[in-house]
């Protein structure tokens, strides 16, 4: 684990030993700082660098586990009685490729012991510590090391100097069955929105439809579906068959659902290229 020097934290006016109180109100209504796309002109120098986990976002607001969209997460009570009472932003992980096994213990209202002894909690911010992210990153390094629970661990992040170590990096992630990058910019407090502040990296893209219809099985899939067809917000629909379990084929999602895809950019009408089913997303 590569930590924040005391030396580093000088360099940058942050120098702090301790981890403050916390004494902001807990709500079920929650703004956190999301991520937009990388783009060419961003100066990686003033970022530093995480691998982009394949989980379901987590935000511990000091007594509940809320998505970012605010829903309720049953988890288990020796899952959230060691995290303190005040917030902390991370993510709900089973491992790379782990999304669906995330997303199934996640989406249960009655929390499954068994199952969620398989999740961490990933945590990468404090949301209301003041200063500047590396600040933040060394007093939430203090405390994942204090709350010293199997469960609980830190998100990894680092200096990359340039373009190439970049892009070579998102290689080696990607041929290990990772999601992407993240980038976190140095010089940014913790702010609820879209911006640069927060940059993400990937060599594929993901998206949301609605559940529309549904194509007939064939071969080993007969009397199940054999592809879902969805909506994409602008109106365009296409079918996705790939990625769909042989549960999911006798129990698809229903129609209104809206699920999220992976795809590899666009044909020349506007459809996904290469899309690949992942889960159920209504409401998250």
């Amino acid at each position: 684990m590569k930590t924040l020097s005391l030396s580093a934290l000088i360099t940058l006016g942050l120098m702090s030993t301790n981890v403050h109180s916390h004494d902001e109100p807990n709500t079920a209504s929650i703004d956190v700082l999301l991520a937009k796309e990388y783009h060419n002109d961003l100066d990686i120098d003033g970022y530093w660098l995480s691998e982009k986990l394949d989980g379901i976002r987590a935000y511990w607001t000091g007594s509940e586990l809320l998505t970012r969209t605010g829903h309720k997460i049953a988890a288990p009570d020796w899952f959230t009685d060691p995290l303190p009472k005040y917030a902390m932003d991370g993510e709900l992980w089973a491992g790379r490729g782990g999304f669906q096994q995330v997303a199934r213990t996640v989406l249960d209202g009655q929390p499954d012991e068994e199952q969620w002894r398989e999740i961490t909690f990933m945590a990468f911010d404090l949301p209301f510590s003041t200063g500047m992210f590396p600040k933040r990153y060394y007093e939430l390094e203090v405390l994942v090391k204090k709350l010293d629970k199997r469960h609980v661990k830190l998100v990894e992040q680092y200096p990359i100097s340039t373009d190439e170590m970049l892009f070579e990096t998102l290689e080696d992630i990607s041929i290990r069955n990772g999601e992407g990058l993240m980038l976190r910019k140095l010089d940014s407090i913790y702010r609820p929105g879209r911006s640069d502040d927060l940059i993400k990296l990937k060599k594929h893209q993901d998206n949301e439809a609605i559940v529309v219809g549904y194509t007939d099985g064939k071969g080993k899939y007969t009397g199940m579906v054999g592809a879902l067809i969805l909506q994409m917000p602008n109106g365009k629909e296409f079918k996705v068959g790939s990625g769909l379990s042989v549960a999911e084929r006798e129990d698809p999602p229903k129609l209104g659902q809206k699920v999220t895809y992976r795809y590899n950019g666009y044909t020349d009408s506007g459809i996904p290229k290469f899309a690949r089913y992942l889960a159920v997303r209504e409401g998250y």
